[in-house]
């Protein structure tokens, strides 16, 4: 492949890979319905651009999945913290009123949806742009002048964001200073972890020419910590040799089980924590037994990031088990917008027929992947 294949390629990846983040992280989960679909597009500069911005930092900088995940935190506390404002807000989307308020944050909702928007607004995406363009999953895939429009295009679309969303649902509102500074602080020590503190080894050498992508699928090629073809969300970049197994891993369950995790895993979370059919509070609890939700939910999400890790590390993970994850997580998701956040039979017929095309489209690419 030569280099301006490579680089109008990566262009294309990088456009679809902006258009299926707001589709996965809103669309299929019902936020909008398909028959306010327009709204999509208050959401595409934002999302779209946040999530290519960083796979180009990450790829750049040679690390992987942890600093995929510790950005996507940082994309949550942006977005909801500093440019909706929801996660301090009183009164916008009735949250403050899903559990008690700790330092002026809304907890269960900043539970939510700051992981929330690790998986879904980041992670799942760039996993899915890297199984459709295996042969860049490990570089970035622009210039930096497109890093800088991805830049530009992220800031101005908080602007927008801001303008349209929150200054009409929530008008008039403005987060408190400590809050602001807060969540200034948290984004860039969340990014000095992801980004900053990679050890020097693993860091890419700039001058270096990129090697000839490998088209074998059972020969990934693994360059220092940047995740390889068989690397999942959650998990460690470099992956043992198949000759030199890790010590103390479990065997890797079959892919259709991996997926069944993934779907149990995400309709649980969303479940504990997002109040549905006719609750003010998660789970259906009311006033302090809203701990058990949380505690639970947050138990829930730390077993199922060991257990990933634990497959991922064993050197018997492949492509189809990150699709199944992923495609478990995503199915499950939109069945939980159907169940909780469709509203009327109309937005719940077209969320039920947009979830039977997204699952085709997996299958498709499940047919383009090695197993």
């Amino acid at each position: 492949m030569t280099t301006s294949d490579s680089s109008g390629r990566g262009r294309w990846a990088a456009l679809l890979l902006a258009v299926i983040t707001p589709i996965v992280a809103e669309l299929t989960l019902g936020n909008p319905p398909l028959s306010q679909i327009w709204l999509l597009l208050l959401w595409v500069p934002i999302y779209g651009a946040g999530t290519v911005l960083i796979r180009e930092l990450v790829r750049r900088r040679g690390a992987g999945w942890p600093s995929i995940l510790l950005l996507g935190v940082a994309y949550g506390i942006v977005e909801e913290g500093l440019v909706l404002q929801a996660l301090s807000s009183p009164t916008l989307y009735g949250v403050a009123g899903w559990a008690p308020r700790v330092l002026g944050l809304n907890s269960a909702y900043a539970e939510l949806n700051l992981p929330y928007h690790a998986v879904f607004s980041v992670a799942l995406p760039i996993l899915l742009a890297d199984l459709m363009f295996p042969s860049l999953r490990d570089r970035p895939y622009l210039k930096r002048t497109g890093l800088v429009v991805a830049g530009v295009v992220f800031v101005l679309g908080g602007a927008l964001l801001r303008w349209s969303v929150a200054g009409f649902i929530d008008p008039g509102y403005q987060a408190p200073v400590a809050v602001v500074v807060g969540c200034l602080a948290a984004v860039a020590l969340l990014a000095a972890a992801a980004l900053r503190f990679v050890p020097a080894a693993s860091r890419p050498d700039p001058s270096a020419p990129h090697p000839a992508p490998s088209r074998s699928a059972s020969a990934p090629r693994i360059v220092a910590n940047t995740p390889p073809p068989h690397t999942a969300p959650g998990t460690s970049a470099a992956v043992p040799n198949a000759s030199t197994p890790a010590a103390g891993t479990g065997a890797v369950p079959g892919s259709w089980a991996v997926g069944v995790f993934g779907g149990i895993v995400a309709f649980g979370y969303l479940a504990l924590l997002f109040p549905f059919g006719g609750a003010t509070q998660p789970a259906f609890t009311h006033g302090g037994w809203v701990a058990v939700p949380m505690l639970v939910a947050a138990v829930l999400a730390v077993l199922a990031g060991w257990l990933v890790r634990r497959w991922t590390t064993g050197g018997g993970w492949t492509d189809r088990h990150s699709l199944a994850l992923a495609g478990g997580a995503l199915v499950a998701h939109t069945a939980f917008g159907v169940v909780a956040n469709a509203e009327t039979l109309a937005d719940r017929a077209g969320l039920t027929a947009l979830g039977l095309v997204m699952i085709g489209l997996l299958a498709l690419l499940s047919r383009r992947t090695p197993a």
